[in-house]
């Protein structure tokens, strides 16, 4: 692949789902571009392991909460490569209480970048994508979307937003040749479930309750970002497949 070399997009992406389905997406020939808000010296990290494999790299500090943000985000997207084939659309935060104890920032924030960003981020990329004839778009959600999970509201009402908004950006966008869907996860041990006060306890719910015999792992949530990204599931549009070991199954 000469100057038609293809781009991938991954928000936040300097650690965790992100950061793993960036370094599959680079070893399978995709040059990168590396979105974080926060975690500098983990995205410079990533980009090294990314480099290693004989990749390029643009690494772009952007909150996607921010739509100015967001749209020097393209900017730069476009002038380093002139184009994006791939948008993982990852980046998340939330605000986890109880439901009388959340305030009006609180929403504002988790839904700015759980959900917001989606939309805005998708008009950017169908833009560039529409030029090299189209792309694919995947959001990663999760299943406090569908089920009640314990202080989880704003973040579940999110990604609920998150995956209504896939359906629609999957009708409207498929006639510029750009397929969008979903991928949730039950419970994974990334490093954003450190932050959880019972995270043993949560960890070990999971893995004593779930069908398949263990959690879900962030190589099972790649696996399925990848399939989703590939020439095989060109007619599955606007769908959130769950990765959970068949958890959310059991009432």
């Amino acid at each position: 692949m000469t100057q038609t070399q293809k781009v991938a997009l991954i928000t936040g992406s300097s650690r965790g789902i992100g950061k793993a389905t960036a370094l599959r997406l680079a070893q399978e020939g995709y040059d990168i571009v590396i979105n974080y808000a926060r975690s500098k010296s983990s995205a410079l990290q990533v980009a090294e392991e990314i480099e290693a494999l004989g990749r390029k790299v643009l690494i772009v500090k952007a909150n996607v909460g921010d739509v100015s943000k967001i749209k020097a985000m393209f900017q730069q997207i476009d002038e380093e490569f002139g184009r994006l084939d791939i948008f993982v659309n990852n980046a998340a935060s939330g605000v986890q209480r109880p439901i009388m104890e959340l305030e009006e920032n609180h929403w504002d924030w988790t839904l700015n970048i759980n959900s917001k960003a989606l939309l805005f981020c998708a008009q950017e990329a169908a833009k560039l994508m529409e030029k090299n004839g189209g792309g694919k778009i995947v959001s990663i959600s999760s299943l406090g979307s569908i089920r009640y999970l314990e202080n989880y509201t704003v973040v579940g009402v999110s990604k609920a937003a998150l995956e209504a908004l896939t359906r629609y950006l999957a009708v409207e966008l498929a006639s510029k040749n750009i397929v969008v869907n979903a991928v949730s996860g039950g419970a994974v041990d990334t490093e954003a479930l450190a932050h959880f006060p019972n995270r043993e306890e949560l960890l070990q719910e999971a893995k004593r309750k779930t069908p398949a015999g263990r959690m879900v792992e962030i190589d099972d949530m790649v696996n399925c970002i990848m399939f989703l990204l590939s020439e095989e599931s060109n007619m599955i549009r606007g769908q959130t497949i769950i990765v959970d070991g068949g958890i959310s199954l059991l009432v």
